[in-house]
């Protein structure tokens, strides 16, 4: 019997499993302090005190006790079985107890599209219609910031020895488009491609230090007045819209508005490629159908030949045929039958 070539198949390479989530610190270790009263009365819709809030001494001063690390901390929880699409807020600040066991993500913001609601942040907080005096807090929902300010920077170089702290920083909460940073004014802004990565990047830098021991102050940056970085946000925007909407739409309807506008326009209609090129076949076979039929003599319209051109004795002639068909398929009238009209006359006579 002839010896069998077995080909080995390359090993495929496994799925790596997720780890368990870990527990950042243990329960009661961490001591909950009630937020101290910076006004004098407390706003329950934009969820701070009234006044005074320009500087939170006790917030801005004290450096946070712990801080998260996606790479030893990160894993799953129960919120992957259960569905819970948003993150662990103190997981972002490194003093979650549950690990595993918790009910929210330990790890960085899934995509916006798998969240429920555009109007809570990646934590599930309800944002509010405007930002506060700080630029603390949750944010809000009439504007879509990727941009966060920190401030109280020690610098111990020049601006792109700054830049570089500070992108190493950052960079573990997600994708970084910019950062620019105020040579001589410690501040510098970071610019994420998302923002639900910008919400995440703030919690988890508040009050954190970056290689000086200093407390970073994180708050919410305004709008950049530059008006091509405007214009640029605003094409982003509109981009982002639009690629939104088409992932909501099925391609069929697309394809047939597409179809419709260019009818309304007057254009060509879009087609596929296949369907292009057959139409191509079929425009060099009609043309060269055309180029064949210019090329014959045309026939010569019949001599005119008495009173009457050659057209009116045709039409003359059929107009002969149908009188004729009409005389052959008419019938007679039927002959009358019994005395007719002697019926109507009486006889003098019994007999």
């Amino acid at each position: 019997m002839a010896d069998v070539a077995v080909v080995e198949q390359p090993a495929q390479p496994q799925p790596k499993k997720l780890k368990p989530a870990r527990k950042q610190v243990k329960p009661g270790e961490i001591e909950k302090k009630e937020t101290p009263q910076t006004g004098k009365e407390y706003n329950i819709w934009y969820n701070k005190w009234a006044g005074g809030d320009m500087e939170d001494n006790y917030s801005n001063k004290v450096h946070a006790a712990t801080r998260c690390s996606i790479r030893k901390d990160g894993g799953y929880t129960r919120a992957d079985t259960s569905g819970t699409k948003y993150c662990c807020l103190f997981f972002a600040r490194g003093q979650c107890p549950y690990g595993w066991e918790c009910q929210y993500l330990h790890r960085l913001p899934p995509p916006a599209e798998e969240l429920p609601e555009t109007s809570k942040d990646c934590f599930g907080r309800d944002k509010f219609s405007d930002y506060r005096d700080d630029m603390g807090g949750v944010g809000s929902f009439l504007k879509q910031n990727r941009t966060i300010y920190i401030g109280r920077i020690k610098e111990s170089g020049p601006g792109h020895e700054t830049e570089e702290v500070v992108r190493r920083h950052f960079k573990e909460w997600g994708e970084i488009e910019r950062i620019r940073v105020l040579q001589g004014r410690s501040v510098a802004f970071v610019t994420y491609v998302r923002e639900l990565d910008a919400q995440f990047a703030k919690e988890a830098m508040a009050c954190q230090s970056l290689d000086n021991d200093e407390i970073l102050n994180v708050r919410w940056a305004t709008g950049d007045p530059n008006p091509v970085a405007k214009a640029a946000e605003k094409r982003r925007l509109e981009e982002v819209g639009q690629q939104a909407i088409a992932n909501k739409i099925d391609p069929r309807v697309i394809d047939a508005m597409r179809h419709i506008r260019a009818l309304e326009d007057e254009e060509e209609v879009p087609l596929a490629l296949e369907e292009e090129e057959g139409r191509q076949a079929k425009r060099l076979r009609l043309e060269a159908e055309e180029q064949i039929e210019e090329e014959e003599p045309e026939e010569e319209p019949l001599p005119k030949s008495g009173l009457l051109s050659a057209d009116t004795l045709e039409g003359m002639k059929h107009f002969a045929e149908i009188r004729k068909r009409q005389q052959a398929t008419s019938k007679p009238p039927p002959p009358k039958t019994g005395l007719g009209s002697l019926g109507d006359y009486g006889s003098d006579e019994d007999d």
